[in-house]
């Protein structure tokens, strides 16, 4: 089952890319409309937009899917429901491709709640209570971007279609609509896992490392920037520079979380999380060209990040704790080769894949008017960035051994070794193939010495951090454990999962006791149900008492009345 999905879907990736090549050269669109229902005067369509980013990026998920269920095929092996685990991975696949060819805000929601489902189901796949948690937290996180995109659907009647794509330039002038814009950037934060909903895409490490793979690098993570890439027209000005003050801030707080984290999946999730800050930053500022080539090259690298980071894993007796590796270097030397490549390219280190998109967008935000908080954690993000890939190095392929145990640390995996193979050459190549595809005629930027070399210089700063943060001597002394406080509230990413999960269930919780101890069973009781059902059947007796006895109350009465009008005369 994997290999026939697999060749189908990797027969059907290089067809688009062939298409999405011809449009892109020709300048071409395609969009086909299906009619539904026809009642009366009322039409339901289906509405497909085919054109040169919708191809490229289905070919690219479509190329990384194929990779990723070859190699799940073996690193799943021992799982007695792979069949079912396949089908959910396609199920997700082609989740995204709906909502990539959707240009109407009902499929969109189709696609976007399908892969809010499907994620779910695979980050609970494991069946243990942390997983149960983590796909919790991931589905609720995503349910609010879910409910952004409802309302959205709900203000698009007053067009009276939901094909946003036709109403672009009229959202952009309306100055009601702006409503459509806000909603849309919601949906897109609690899908890129922006601040303040960052916690739960760490959390969702705890699904299989084959769909770690394929979620962090083209489809969960990616649909809220590709959302933003088709809306990105309608944008006012104070909700571009809003944003991308939240989406720096997600940049360096993941950066800094990265730095003092010790899960080998979580430091990969979090640099996923700088990297999408970056692509939502340069998209706000106007360049979504340079985000959608900064989707694609990423994409690619993480994949294959996630793929190593799988391998080493499985290696270890499924170990993740970077502490715990070292001198994997010798044991496996393939692996730590494209390991190494990818956090090159990470990196942005020259002439790797990621290099050429993120330095192109490192130098036209220095070419922008742009305040000095969101220019300068813009470059502290890079060096950070270069700082965990570097720390994660040292720890994981140098040094001495820490292993728990020294058994099956060898490269055995052939299946695993063919997926991530087939990959290694985009993750090297890809970079500058989409530069001269998706700007075919060079642009010239005119920069200032310093600024042209203070990437660079960002890249060697962090090398040498990374470095010295990581060193640790005989009796494990960090550098970091000399102010645990500190540490540990930025390796928790600012207190967020706290915020996300007790923050929203603690105080609830806790005032929910209070009223049920005070007011439901205390003073409620008293002045409530309880003390009135009491007071009311003794009011009850009282009464039966004096109808069981009419007769002698009547004479009673009489006498009362005879006295009182005796007294009154």
């Amino acid at each position: 089952m994997c290999k026939i999905f697999s060749k189908s879907l990797m027969f059907v990736s290089f067809t688009l890319f062939l298409q999405g090549i011809f449009f892109l050269v020709g300048d071409k669109s395609v969009i086909i409309e299906y009619t539904l229902i026809d009642i009366q005067s009322s039409s339901i369509i289906m509405t497909f937009l085919f054109d040169w980013m919708s191809m490229l990026f289905m070919s690219f998920v479509l190329f990384i899917s194929s990779m990723v269920i070859f190699y799940s095929d073996e690193y799943m092996g021992g799982d007695l429901n792979l069949n079912r685990f396949i089908l959910l991975v396609i199920m997700f696949v082609l989740s995204m491709m709906l909502l990539i060819i959707s240009p109407n805000l009902i499929s969109i929601l189709l696609g976007w709640d399908g892969l809010g489902l499907v994620s779910y189901c695979l980050v609970i796949y494991y069946q243990n209570v942390k997983s149960f948690n983590a796909g919790m937290l991931t589905a609720l996180s995503n349910r609010i971007g879910d409910v952004a995109l409802l309302i959205s659907i709900a203000w698009m009647l007053n067009f009276g279609s939901w094909s946003f794509i036709y109403y672009l330039d009229f959202l952009k002038l309306d100055s009601n609509m702006k409503l459509i814009s806000m909603l849309v950037v919601l949906a897109a934060m609690t899908k890129s896992a922006q601040i303040p909903f960052s916690s739960w895409l760490p959390a969702a490490m705890a699904a299989p490392t084959p769909v770690s793979s394929l979620v962090h690098s083209s489809t969960l993570v990616t649909a809220g920037v590709y959302l933003m890439i088709r809306f990105n027209f309608v944008f006012s000005e104070s909700l571009k520079i809003g944003f991308a003050l939240i989406a720096s801030l997600t940049m360096f707080m993941s950066g800094l979380g990265a730095n003092f984290e010790f899960d080998l999946k979580k430091i990969i999730a979090l640099s996923t999380l700088s990297q999408l800050g970056l692509m939502m930053s340069i998209l706000v500022l106007g360049s979504y060209k340079l985000a959608f080539f900064h989707l694609l090259t990423h994409a690619l690298f993480k994949a294959l990040l996630f793929m190593c980071a799988g391998s080493i894993i499985h290696s270890m007796n499924n170990c993740q704790d970077i502490r715990y590796m070292g001198n994997l270097i010798n044991q496996m030397p393939v692996v730590c080769i494209y390991f190494n490549i990818c956090n090159f390219s990470l990196c942005g280190l020259p002439f790797f894949s990621g290099f050429y998109s993120k330095d192109l967008i490192v130098e036209v935000l220095s070419m922008s008017f742009l305040n000095l908080l969101i220019y300068s954690l813009f470059y502290i993000s890079i060096g950070l960035t270069v700082c965990y890939s570097f720390r994660l190095s040292y720890y994981s392929l140098i040094g001495t051994m820490n292993y728990i145990s020294l058994n099956c640390l060898e490269e055995h995996e052939e299946e695993m070794l063919k997926g991530m193979t087939g990959l290694i050459l985009t993750v090297i190549f890809s970079g500058s193939m989409l530069m001269w595809l998706v700007f075919p005629s060079p642009s010239f930027i005119c920069l200032p010495f310093f600024l042209k070399i203070m990437t660079l210089l960002m890249i060697i700063a962090g090398m040498f951090i990374g470095y010295e943060l990581a060193k640790f001597k005989i009796n494990y002394k960090l550098k970091s454990f000399s102010n645990l406080t500190l540490s540990s509230f930025l390796a928790m990413m600012w207190n967020m999962p706290v915020i996300s999960t007790l923050g929203v269930n603690y105080y609830p919780v806790f005032s929910g006791d209070l009223y049920l101890k005070n007011f439901d069973q205390g003073w409620m009781e008293f002045y409530g149900g309880q003390n009135l059902s009491i007071k009311l059947k003794f009011y009850a007796k009282i009464l039966q008492l004096m109808s069981n006895n009419h007769l002698k109350v009547f004479f009673l009465l009489m006498i009362f009345w005879l006295m009182v009008i005796l007294l009154i005369f």
